[in-house]
């Protein structure tokens, strides 16, 4: 695999409990010591990593825990899509992952971006979903979602997207959009290339729906994800979730 730069973009906003977990797979991946932002692998056939943790104004210590752990760290306004869009832009990756900051990437994780992307028609791909929440309520949620890629190859951004830049830079970047930015990626993405969709897993935390119930967050989710199928308005969805 050539060497390559990979950026990992992790939004936040008050994820002190788990953005050190988050910045903590990126790194576990690759040798080397990190330095401010970027794990430099010592082995000429790894992967160099860059890690940017864009806050979108935290009344936590998660700005404070993110540099500790290695992270750069940089603000934006509030809104998980123009905070992917400000790290993608202060990026230097070739690749960019974009984590969500209750995300864990699995061990070996830059090596398997690097191995899908071999394949000059893949475009970018993302893991296998896999929850925290090891109960038969979040499996059922885990199976609905490898039905919806199987049937569909349509990833969310909870099982952590990775792109090439040539590709976000066609795009246009991360739409600036209420909900669903990860929706509107993956079909443009799709559009251009081919998606890979790794059998490894990115574990993601289950707290969202445990708090709102399982069911309940489910069912807003196919909804959404039907009504953004069918083209309605993305301010209309917002309202029908509450955001």
């Amino acid at each position: 695999m050539a060497r390559v730069l990979i950026a990992v973009v992790i939004p936040a906003l008050d994820e002190a409990e788990s953005i050190e977990d988050a910045i903590s797979s990126v790194s576990s991946s690759v040798s080397g010591t990190p330095v401010p932002g970027v794990t430099e692998s010592s082995g000429s056939q790894d992967p160099a990593i860059e890690v940017i943790v864009v806050d979108g104004g935290s009344r936590d210590d998660t700005v404070v825990r993110a540099r500790n752990a290695g992270a750069r760290v940089i603000s934006a306004q509030r809104g998980r899509a123009r905070q992917l869009q400000v790290g993608y832009e202060a990026s230097k990756g070739d690749v960019v992952l974009f984590l969500h900051a209750d995300t864990r990437l699995p061990g070996g994780w830059a090596a398997a971006v690097g191995d899908a992307l071999e394949d000059e028609r893949a475009v970018g791909g993302a893991f296998r979903l896999r929850f925290d929440e090891r109960s038969w309520r979040m499996r059922w949620v885990e199976w609905s979602a490898r039905f919806r890629i199987a049937l569909l190859r349509f990833p969310f951004g909870d099982q952590g997207i990775f792109v090439r830049r040539p590709v976000l830079e066609a795009i246009g970047g991360v739409p600036d959009v209420p909900l669903m930015e990860d929706c509107d990626l993956v079909r443009e993405m799709k559009r251009r290339g081919r998606l890979v969709l790794l059998p490894d897993a990115a574990t993601t935390g289950a707290r969202r729906y445990l708090e709102n119930g399982v069911g309940r967050t489910s069912v807003l989710h196919f909804i959404a994800f039907v009504a953004f199928w069918f083209g309605v308005d993305r301010a209309r969805i917002a309202g029908w979730l509450g955001r």
